[in-house]
């Protein structure tokens, strides 16, 4: 069986707790791999590797970091496919899929790549009588990142190569659902020559991310996964001094105006809410039907999602791969079953959904649920899986009093072809991103991903402006040099003395 180990100093630690952790192949249900447990113990080795590389990397040059980062980029595009390979065999995600979470974490990278300009400062000058005031920003020291296990390569990038090209080192506690993909990251990145200490990886459970939250050398913590996970960390890492940015779960809404084009909007929707089977934030999970259109839109929605084929991630004819674990799909098959108990419509089922030789892995097939209504499971939960809810409003600003009534602001979208319904709905609607006939509004890697409301525990999004700002912290200095001319006589610097 294969074993993951920590990633501590520019090496591979074996684990020393004696504690491991299963990682199935999700298409067949086998355990095929043992992940270490990290001790607390294991979790300062990792921060005092950071520690001790910060005292050289934290002063180290810019040209030496994005030189780094460059050959980083260079190394993760040459092997996209390795790496889109460990996280379907782990995670269970077509290899298409995969292919797309690595791009959009080489777009972080691509962004790290030039934080020369990021990390300019300000200055100015003669403020007063031969007296400017500079800002610059600086790094914090080692911060931490614990990430979830939807996208086991993307989300860790959305973090580590921005804190390094700021001057941080990182510690990554990875999900040890699907461990392999960081260490192939920590790996090719000290291919690429970044110095030992400065990117390490510890796999483990709460016993590790209680300790780096505790950890008095970690100055920050980046997190990604549920609303209350989210709320524990920044609670508990604010308490322990910590800066914290803690990206929480998600309900995100499209709302589809009576002008719309509903083959376009149905075609998004069924994109949008299956995709990565339903495990990522930015899924929408409920549609808001406007007016007469609800009937029409939900029959495209289910022609289509009748047509989608799941199956085994590395099966090139696969368009959707298992849930994550048995548990899981489980747990999302739970929100199907009792749909209709609580008043919704079930226009398609998919919990009964296998593959042929493949009877043991995690599957579940597409749902969709019609006419749901704001006080049942399905709709007040984050269900995580390929669940897709059909909400009713007569008006546009009863669809938007609906979906702002929700506790979650992560995403939302809206279809229509009329510009000033789009431009109220930007400015009224309370999310933290928003999509105009484009269902998935992830912010291209300039700017900053995050949401508001219980989407969001922090003051900071994550990459982007964002992100630089949050791993540095700003410094102000105000300068006043004598003039040379007023020097001490006896001294001639060769400035006239008629000034």
């Amino acid at each position: 069986m294969k074993t993951v180990n920590h990633w501590i100093g520019g090496k591979t630690v074996e684990g020393a707790s004696g504690n491991w952790g299963p990682v199935t192949d999700p298409a067949t249900g086998a355990v095929t791999t043992q992940v270490a447990l990290a001790s607390a113990e294991e979790v300062d080795s990792a921060v005092a590797a950071a520690k001790a590389a910060y005292a050289t990397w934290g002063t180290s040059s810019l040209a030496q970091r994005t030189a780094v980062l460059f050959r980083y980029r260079a190394l993760l595009d040459a092997r996209r496919d390795d790496i889109a390979a460990a996280i379907t065999a782990e995670h269970g995600k077509v290899h298409s899929d995969a292919l797309g979470e690595v791009a959009r974490g080489l777009e972080i990278v691509e962004l790290a790549c030039g934080i020369t300009t990021q990390l300019k400062g300000e200055l100015s000058t003669q403020v007063s009588s031969r007296v400017d005031v500079s800002s610059i920003r600086q790094p914090l020291g080692v911060v931490a990142g614990i990430t979830p296990f939807n996208f086991p390569a993307m989300v860790p990038m959305w973090m580590f190569p921005l804190a390094i090209a700021c001057g941080n080192t990182f510690v990554l506690k990875p999900s040890e659902k699907d461990p392999s993909p960081a260490n192939l990251l920590a790996e090719l990145a000290a291919e690429a020559g970044l110095p030992d200490g400065v990117l390490n990886v510890v796999h483990g459970d709460k016993v590790a991310v209680d300790s780096l939250l505790a950890h008095p050398d970690v100055a920050a913590v980046s997190f990604v996964g549920s609303t209350p996970i989210a709320r524990y960390i920044h609670t508990t890492a604010s308490a322990n001094g910590k800066r914290v940015q803690a990206l929480g779960g998600a309900k995100n809404h499209m709302l589809v105006l009576p002008d719309a084009d509903l083959d376009a909007a149905a075609d998004a929707a069924v994109s949008a809410a299956y995709g990565s089977a339903g495990e990522r934030c930015m899924a929408i999970s409920a549609v808001v039907a406007v007016g007469a259109i609800g009937d029409e839109l939900v029959a495209k929605i289910r022609e289509r999602a009748e047509k989608i084929k799941i199956g085994p991630g590395d099966d090139p004819a696969s368009e959707m791969g298992p849930l994550i674990t048995r548990a899981h799909r489980d747990k999302v098959a739970g929100y199907v079953t009792g749909a209709a108990a609580q008043g919704a419509e079930v226009v398609l089922d998919g919990t009964g959904y296998t593959v042929e030789g493949h009877e043991d892995g995690h599957w579940i097939g597409l749902s969709l649920l019609d006419r749901v209504s704001t006080d049942s499971d399905a709709y007040r939960d984050e269900i995580f899986g390929p669940v897709l809810c059909v909400l009713r409003a007569e008006t546009y600003d009863e669809g938007v009093a609906l979906i702002n009534a929700s506790p979650f602001g992560n995403g939302t979208a809206i279809f229509t072809r009329d510009g000033g319904a789009a431009r109220r709905f930007q400015l009224e609607i309370e999310a933290g991103m928003v999509g105009v006939n484009v269902p998935i509004p992830v912010p291209v890697g300039y700017h900053s991903f995050g949401g508001w409301k219980d989407s969001l525990f922090g003051d900071h999004h994550i990459y982007g402006n964002d992100g630089v700002h949050f791993y540095t912290r700003g410094k102000v200095v105000t300068t006043r040099w004598p003039d040379p001319a007023d020097a001490p006589s006896g001294v001639d610097l060769g400035f006239p003395r008629n000034h």
